[in-house]
């Protein structure tokens, strides 16, 4: 009696369990897609952005090109890289191992870092700016260098926080206290394929950016190809000037946007496994609840048998 007991108690709690998975799963399907509306709406704009700084460094080969956000400065031995690195991970958990992983990708790179600049003789100073709270928590604890101050969600992302997060690293960058910065996410290539990116955001890198964009938009230099002639008013610096700090907004925003779809589709996986497993668990507990129900049954036949034949005995 008690077993049986147990058995329908266990089957309630799993089937309550399998009801809030498969609301989760719904909201996070959901939620991706609407991420996904916001990164098909800004793709083309990011990306005829980083063709056109692609064009004007093809045909400005000859000028003398002054810009800071394109200069990768060369370090000799004894000297120091000083290095940013922007993670976005997410605020929540039950989305499988996505901020594991996250934070799996940036230990590695930061080591790796590391040891290719110690071989050389090259000193290391680092900093992480973590968006999302798990992956922010998690490498404070492993003993990483993270900006307690730098707190942004990842929560249905908007290009205001991506602007505002660019001002940041533009200002830092020309301020000199970082000499490179790289950005870490997850490009979501459809539900099953998230490939995480670990891109150098500046000094621009214009083999980065051409990897990223669809295929169709990869090659630029369209109208140089064509024998056209490009002239930029007031001079191609001024122009890239203008450029660089629209090209680090549409980068942060598209890949805050990704992470945020990458997160909700991971999130959405996850769950959908959980009520797949609890489905199939609900399935074992019931054939041990019939089981149980059956021997109870059977107990109880034998039991009045016995007294039956006891009584005729008698």
């Amino acid at each position: 009696m008690a077993n049986l007991n147990g058995v329908k108690k266990q089957i309630k709690s799993v089937n309550d369990i399998a009801q809030m998975t498969k609301a989760m799963q719904l909201v996070s399907a959901a939620k991706m897609r609407r991420s996904r509306v916001l990164h098909d709406s800004v793709t083309p704009f990011f990306s005829l952005c980083a063709e056109s700084i692609q064009e004007i460094q093809n045909s400005s080969k000859d000028a003398d090109m002054d810009n800071p956000f394109f200069v990768l400065n060369q370090k000799t031995k004894g000297e120091t890289w000083k290095v940013a690195y922007f993670v976005l991970s997410g605020d929540q958990g039950l989305a499988g191992a996505y901020n594991n992983n996250m934070v799996k990708i940036a230990e590695e790179h930061v080591r790796k870092k590391t040891l290719e600049n110690t071989a050389k003789g090259i000193s290391t100073d680092y900093k992480l700016f973590v968006f999302g709270k798990l992956a922010r928590e998690k490498l404070i604890r492993n003993g990483y260098i993270v900006d307690s101050e730098f707190s942004f969600p990842i929560t249905e992302p908007n290009f205001y926080q991506a602007r505002n997060v660019g001002e940041i690293i533009r200002n830092q960058f020309l301020n000199h206290e970082f000499d490179l910065v790289y950005l870490i996410y997850t490009n979501m290539k459809s539900a099953i394929n998230m490939v995480p990116v670990v891109m150098r955001l500046l000094p621009v890198d214009l083999k980065s950016i051409s990897s990223i964009l669809p295929e169709n938009l990869e090659d630029a230099g369209l109208a140089i190809g064509k024998g056209a002639t490009i002239e930029y008013s007031p001079s191609p610096n001024a122009v890239l000037n203008y450029l660089t700090s629209t090209y680090l907004n549409a980068m942060l925003y598209g890949a805050m946007v990704e992470a945020y779809s990458s997160e909700q589709t991971a999130r959405m996986t996850a769950m959908d496994n959980a009520t797949n497993n609890a489905d199939e668990m609900m399935k074992s507990l019931q054939l041990i609840r019939n089981r149980a129900r059956q021997s109870k049954i059977t107990n109880e036949l034998t039991e009045i048998i016995n007294g039956a034949t006891q009584a005729n005995n008698l």
